[in-house]
């Protein structure tokens, strides 16, 4: 404490002591009282006292007040006390009659000095962080007041604290989610503090989905209508996006810029506009230029142009450009916004090129915005803007070049005048009575002209009328003459920057300039005077001038050739002076403040000197021409073979480019005859599929309709029909024709071949039978042989069973047979009226084909039916032979068996006779013997008896 008060110069004469008494007493019953209703009553008095009385609470009290947020935090109601008293004495935004006690100086000291007290222990700041989390809004709001005071007075050590805390740039984000606005919005003041000049934290923030959340509060605010919310709220967006290329592709990958958009939605009626809109509004456009600044990275740059020109934002700022009743400030940073949206991207320059004024009859805003810049009652940052705006519309812009020259030249001046034109417009700034305006015009011309050497010869064809009655001259002499007449120096400085312009690397144009004898004599006289302050810049530039004709001279006329003009310099100038010239024109002030940035800002007309592109021009020349004074001859002959070299190798480059552009268009087309033939296929596929979904229909209809009638009767009218309708298909009835003669064919000689079989089978049968009777009666001796053959008989069954089912399978074919027979029949008297019905229809012609296909088909099916007949024809044969190889068999077994029988007999025979012999004999020798018929009665019954034994077994 002893070392503020030093510092401040001793104690307060201020306050009385009673109020210093007053608040030691208060101090103790903070630090010493145990009660907390004490502690309470004791702080609040201090917050009361520590407005009028605030450097002793500073120095007094702020030991206890922290200590009181250490030890309290569950009373809510004291540490916001607390909070508060800390924020009044720390803060600076006093009332206005504690602003007239003490002076400016003694109150940004006073919170300084109170802030390096409060952070030199960091736990402070951590404390408080952990503070602003708390819900209770008598905890939270005054932290953040407190917060935020600390980072105004001292704020890149509380960054660097915040940025080491753990989730301290986190805990803050979290103020823009709370739902009392109060707290939002001092949040985004206090996150405005934290993030100047810091991008660490800025990234943090960004990170922490900031830009979603501001983009919501401003669109819930209304945009550009809302009140002081969203001008914070830009603020602060603006604070994240300024010099940080990190967080503008962030912004851009984040689709932040399509969001913009309606920021810039105007009204027809654009009256009565209320200061905040327009502040607002003010910051939208600065918003958009810092993504767009030429600063940034050219890359960067590049994309957000793109991507503001595809989501419709340049078109809207366009409409604003154009609209009535804008206020003049805003058109104006509107103006500069669009020039750079549009500088250096070519679509977005074709797409300015293409913008008409809603006028009668409409007028390009190219032509609109340059009758403003040459109109001298205009205001000056207006006529600024739309030089720069113009200026950019050219940069690196070759065809809008051309386009501006182009309404120079002869053959497109409109003869008739009923338009204006952006030439004539230049033309009428570069010659009027008004220094500004021909300052301008001759910059703007000189931009129409940087780095394309074809238009800088082609408008050496620019031809003027000066007055009636005398020849014309040329835009070159024209502006050679106003020169040595002596204008304003603002006037022969835009003259002189567009000339340089004009004959840097253009050796016709120097020629040109050259051929005039009055210019070097002029050019040498004002080097060569020794004149006052204001006058050393126009003898730069005029040496400057001198220097271009010589380092950029082909030697084509004879008396300026450079050699000749570097030996009048010396003369008449002398070396070391016309370089001490020379170098006027970089030592100049304005010159220094043209070079830093492309847009020409100046504080008043009398300061519009230079351009930023013309000082690249310098930079790029001094030197150069300075080493071309001292060169010799010979030098300067290598230089120009150098030079030649040089020459025809740009000139393969510039070939070589040309034939590339030529390719590249090419493949361009190439490509969209591609995407058309691509669209057309796709179309004629959808087309395709279509229509097959169609014939699909149709075919499910025509089946249903072919069910319906019935299959055999649709098959005959179908038929019939298509043998009507169509008279071409005759050579496929002849085939069928002849495919049927062949299957009647083959049917015969099946019947043929199953009717011989049919006779083998019944002899079989038959000898079957005679088999029978023999082997019954040849039981006794043959029993195998009859096992034999009710094998067989099985197996005739067999092949009776198979050969049925052939016969109903040939019964069948028959009946196709009789069909087909049928169609032919029919379609024969059909064939001879084809003549007649030629012109058809395409759907029975598909019939007619379906049918053809079905015919086909069952042809086949017949075809497949006889192999199979053939099959069964094969193994029937195969069965009859085995049938027959058992008959041979059986028959000689039977043949045997009628041979043993024969000799059985003949045996029997021998016998009797000789029985009956030897009955003879007994009766003869008188042995009585039965008589026959007994023994033939004897021998039936004997044969009784057997034959029933037979029939049991």
């Amino acid at each position: 404490m002893n070392f503020l008060r030093g510092v401040m110069g001793g104690p307060s004469a201020g306050p009385q002591p009673s109020g210093a008494d007053t608040i030691q007493k208060l101090c103790d019953r903070v630090a010493s009282s145990t009660l907390l209703d004490d502690r309470r009553d004791a702080v609040r008095a201090l917050k009361s006292l520590s407005k009028k009385y605030r450097l002793e609470v500073g120095i007094q009290a702020m030991e206890h007040l922290i200590h009181v947020l250490q030890t309290d935090r569950s009373d809510s109601e004291i540490i916001g006390y607390a909070l508060d008293t800390l924020y009044n004495v720390i803060s600076n935004d006093l009332e206005e009659e504690e602003q007239e006690e003490n002076s400016a100086k003694q109150v940004d000291d006073l919170g300084s000095q109170f802030t390096e007290i409060f952070i030199k222990q960091q736990e402070n700041v951590t404390l408080l962080l952990t503070l602003v989390e708390e819900f209770d809004f008598h905890v939270r709001w005054p932290g953040v007041k407190l917060l935020t005071s600390l980072l105004k007075q001292q704020g890149p050590q509380v960054q660097q604290i915040i940025l080491v805390s753990p989730m301290g740039v986190s805990r803050l984000m979290d103020l823009l989610a709370d739902s009392r606005e109060v707290i939002r919005n001092d949040g985004v003041l206090l996150l405005q503090q934290l993030t100047k000049s810091n991008a660490a934290i800025q990234k943090i923030v960004a990170f922490e989905n900031a830009f979603e959340r501001l983009l919501d509060i401003i669109t819930e605010e209304g945009n550009s209508d809302g009140g002081i919310v969203v001008e914070d709220c830009l603020l602060l967006v603006q604070n994240l996006l300024k010099n940080n290329n990190s967080n503008q592709n962030f912004f851009k990958e984040g689709s932040y810029i399509q969001r913009m958009k309606p920021w810039f939605e105007v009204g027809d009626d654009n009256c009565g506009w209320s200061a905040q809109k327009v502040t607002n509004l003010h910051l939208m456009l600065q918003l958009v230029r810092v993504l767009v600044s030429p600063t940034n990275p050219p890359g960067a740059t590049s994309s957000c142009q793109k991507a503001m020109f595809h989501c419709g934002l340049l078109q809207q700022l366009c409409t604003i450009l154009m609209a009535t009743g804008v206020p003049a400030d805003i058109l104006t940073e509107t103006i500069n916004t669009v020039s750079e949206v549009i500088r250096g991207c070519q679509t977005n320059q074709d797409y300015f090129a293409s913008v008409n004024a809603p006028s009668n009859p409409p007028r390009p805003a190219i032509v609109v915005l340059l009758m403003s810049m040459v109109n001298e009652r205009q205001p000056f940052v207006l006529r600024c803007a739309v030089l720069y705006c113009f200026q950019c519309f050219l940069y690196k812009n070759q065809k809008g070049q051309g386009e501006i020259v182009s309404t120079l030249l002869p053959s497109t001046i409109d003869a008739t005048g009923n338009s204006v034109s952006a030439g004539q417009l230049l033309c009428g700034g570069l010659f009027s009575t008004d220094s500004l305006s021909n300052w301008c015009a001759a910059v703007a011309l000189a931009h129409a002209l940087q780095e394309n050497a074809t238009l800088k010869e082609q408008l050496l064809r620019v031809q003027l009328a000066t007055s009636i009655g005398n020849p014309p001259v040329s835009l070159l002499q024209q502006c050679t003459n106003i020169l040595s007449q002596g204008s304003k120096v603002q006037t022969r400085v835009g003259l002189l920057m567009l000339l340089c312009t004009w004959l840097s690397n253009c050796s016709i144009a120097v020629t040109h300039f050259l051929h005039n004898p009055a210019n070097v004599p002029f050019l040498t006289g004002q080097i060569a005077e020794n004149l006052g302050e204001e006058e050393q810049l126009v003898q730069g530039l005029c040496a400057l001038l001198l220097g271009i004709s010589i380092y950029y001279n082909d030697n084509s006329l004879e008396n300026y050739r450079k050699e000749k003009l570097k030996q009048l310099i010396e003369k008449r100038i002398g070396r070391e002076n016309f370089i001490e010239k020379l170098g006027f024109i970089s030592k100049h002030e304005l010159y220094s403040r043209a070079a830093q940035k492309p847009q020409p800002s100046f504080s008043s007309p009398d300061h519009m000197m230079f351009d930023h592109e013309f000082t690249k021009l310098v930079k790029e020349l001094e030197g150069v021409i300075s080493k071309a004074i001292y060169k010799s001859s010979e030098e300067d002959k290598k230089e120009e073979e150098v030079k030649k070299t040089l020459e025809q190798h740009d000139n393969i480059v510039t070939h070589y480019k040309k034939v590339i552009r030529e390719q590249d268009q090419e493949l361009e087309e190439l490509k969209q005859r591609i995407s058309t033939l691509t669209s057309q296929n796709e179309q004629l596929q959808a087309t395709v599929t279509q229509q097959v979904s169609q014939i699909q229909q149709h075919k499910d209809q025509y089946n249903l309709l072919k069910v319906q009638l019935g299959k055999d009767t649709q098959h005959h009218n179908s038929h019939g029909d298509t043998f009507q309708m169509n008279g071409i298909q005759t050579e496929e009835v002849s085939k069928l024709k002849e495919e049927l003669e062949e299957w009647k064919n083959k049917h015969e000689l099946l019947q043929g071949q199953l009717k011989e079989k049919d006779s083998v089978i019944e002899k079989l049968n038959s000898s079957q039978l005679e088999m029978g009777t023999i082997e019954q009666s040849s039981q006794t001796s043959k029993f195998g042989g009859l096992e034999h053959n009710n094998e067989l008989q099985k197996e005739l069954e067999m092949l009776r069973s198979q050969i049925q089912l052939q016969s109903a399978e040939i019964s069948k074919l028959q009946m196709e047979n009789q069909k087909l027979q049928v169609m032919n029949t029919t379609a024969d008297p059909m064939l001879g009226d084809s003549g007649a019905t030629a012109a058809t229809s395409l759907e029975l012609e598909g019939r007619l084909q379906q049918e053809i296909k079905e015919l086909k088909s069952e042809i086949k099916a017949l075809s497949e039916e006889k192999e199979s007949l053939k099959q069964h024809l094969d193994s029937s044969s195969s069965t009859v032979a085995i049938l027959q190889d058992e008959k041979s068999k059986l028959q000689r077994e039977v043949a045997e068996s009628k041979k043993e029988q024969d000799d059985l007999l003949v045996l029997l025979a021998d016998q009797d006779q000789k029985i009956s012999a030897l009955k003879i004999k007994l009766k003869d020798l008188g042995v009585p013997v039965e008589d026959e018929d007994d023994t033939e009665s004897g021998d039936q019954g004997d044969e009784d008896e057997d034959g029933d034994e037979e029939e049991q077994d």
